[in-house]
């Protein structure tokens, strides 16, 4: 069932799509008749209706009759699917809306709830966003969510090009194409396209190629289907390419057969890519010159590798400070962090950068220990070792020390912007990956601790075993010998 507003045409950058077609690039990448366009959409939503994955996500969207409920539903998979692998989403989408089934649900939820929930999934923007957006049609658009691609990229924060179009034809059937790094992929080797696919141009390409095949009847299924390929057959390593339901239309797949030692000559219609370079001079779509054909990768030379950027390295000093003797249980205290930028929002032990030597991170890590609990024992603060953990950017090493109150008197409130917090609701807070990880090497060395003095006690002298009865009547006997020697 999908709503009045399916039948409105997909326009993202349309504008951009023409300057595309009409720009220098070889009919060798593009689908050249009706005829090759129809094939590829019947035999890829054939395989998808026959081979796609039972998904929680997919099941709401097919059986929910609301389109706005449809949608959100839509929405939220989409963006826990960003940069996240499916086994992972699963748990957390099913979680999310059994808490929150509605968009009216959400918009009420407290961000700190969000961040709770969303803790461990990663790139915790997306949860902030997206509850701003469902903030913002509640709020401002009657409870209606945006059926086109258009005006959801327009009107929803945190909605780009892709979201957009996944969720105007998921939820809504409009004929819009979407482009994700499955889809990057899966193009890239049907029309073997080298170029560099995070350039302006190749990306251009990639969106016009995928508005082009998008089916009008099923364009929700035809773009789940695309993505299915991607992830499940047309994978980055390794691909399955004899289960491919359109290994036939695949550039790639054709010049791995033309290159096999039995493969004479080339199938007629099939020009290989170093013909399109030569007859159309330099091809933009084409990999470059530095880079030629390499035998053993096979279709994975498709598509080209992008250059990354390493992530920039930081390095933080963090203390978890604990009360042991605390009522109700041990309790360790975390701060909140800003509530905009890295890790908006969540909670973490205090912490300070480094950027000096160890004395001067020990005292302003202290410092900022004090300036949350009051005065403390400087003279116990430990040094653990070392956590790294990547985020999408940035590789951040932390100096992790620990603080236990032992013989102080226990901390009973904390100022605004802290907490204390058993160990059991530390786990369920909203506090980063980074953060349970330094944990876990907090209680590791605890529990060395407690080891190392349960054998400490064990091997002192009122701990030793007691005699035998045997040495008992032995030493008795050889007592006044001892005593009449001496």
């Amino acid at each position: 069932m999908i709503s009045e507003c399916a039948g409105a045409p997909a326009g993202l950058a349309g504008q951009q799509e023409q300057e595309v077609l009409q720009a220098s690039i070889s009919p060798y990448h593009l689908f050249r008749d009706k005829a090759e366009v129809t094939a590829f959409r019947s035999r890829l939503l054939s395989w998808y209706d026959q081979a796609k994955r039972d998904l929680p996500w997919r099941r709401q969207a097919e059986d929910e009759v609301d389109p706005d409920r449809r949608a959100y539903a839509v929405w939220v998979s989409e963006v826990m699917l960003q940069q996240t692998q499916v086994a992972t989403v699963i748990d957390y989408y099913s979680r999310w809306m059994q808490k929150w089934p509605t968009l009216q649900d959400l918009a009420s939820a407290s961000l700190e709830e969000v961040n709770q929930l969303w803790a461990g999934l990663g790139y915790y923007s997306r949860g902030r966003r997206l509850q701003e957006g469902a903030k913002k049609v509640v709020e401002e658009l009657g409870g209606h969510m945006p059926c086109t691609a258009e005006t959801l990229q327009q009107l929803l924060p945190g909605v780009g090009r892709y979201t957009a179009g996944a969720i105007a034809s998921i939820a809504f059937g409009q004929a819009a194409g979407v482009v994700d790094g499955n889809v990057v992929r899966v193009l890239c080797r049907v029309r073997a396209i080298g170029a560099d696919p995070s350039s302006a141009l190749v990306s251009q390409q990639l969106w016009s190629l995928a508005q082009q095949l998008v089916d009008p009847a099923r364009p929700g299924d035809f773009n789940q289907a695309a993505m299915e390929l991607g992830a499940t057959v047309c994978t980055p390593q390794r691909p399955l390419c004899s289960h491919c339901p359109v290994r036939t239309l695949c550039r790639a797949y054709q010049r791995v057969v033309r290159k096999q030692p039995s493969a004479s000559q080339s199938p007629p219609g099939s020009p290989d890519v170093e013909e399109c370079a030569s007859s159309t001079g330099h091809c933009q779509l084409c990999p470059p010159p530095t880079e030629p054909w390499q035998h053993t990768l096979g279709v994975t030379n498709f598509p080209r590798k992008a250059s990354r950027r390493p992530p920039r390295e930081e390095r933080s000093a963090t203390c978890v400070l604990e009360q042991p003797r605390a009522l109700g249980g041990a309790r360790v205290l975390l701060v909140q962090r800003p509530h905009s930028g890295l890790l908006a929002g969540l909670w973490e032990f205090p912490s300070v950068s480094v950027d000096s030597s160890g004395e001067q991170v020990s005292k302003a890590l202290m410092q900022e220990l004090q300036s949350w609990a009051g005065p403390l024992p400087a003279t116990h603060l430990q040094h653990l070792g070392e956590v790294i953990h990547t985020f999408s950017h940035i590789k951040l090493t932390y100096q992790v020390y620990g603080l236990s109150l032992g013989g102080q008197t226990p901390v009973t409130t904390a100022p605004p912007g802290a907490r204390w917090l058993t160990r059991e609701e530390f786990h369920t807070a909203a506090v980063s990956t980074a953060m349970k990880k330094v944990f876990r090497m907090y209680e590791a060395h605890q529990l060395r601790t407690c080891k190392g003095s349960k054998r400490s006690q064990v091997s002192s002298p009122s701990r030793r075993k007691k005699p035998s009865r045997g040495q008992q009547v032995l030493d008795n006997y050889l007592q006044p010998l001892n005593g009449a020697a001496q």
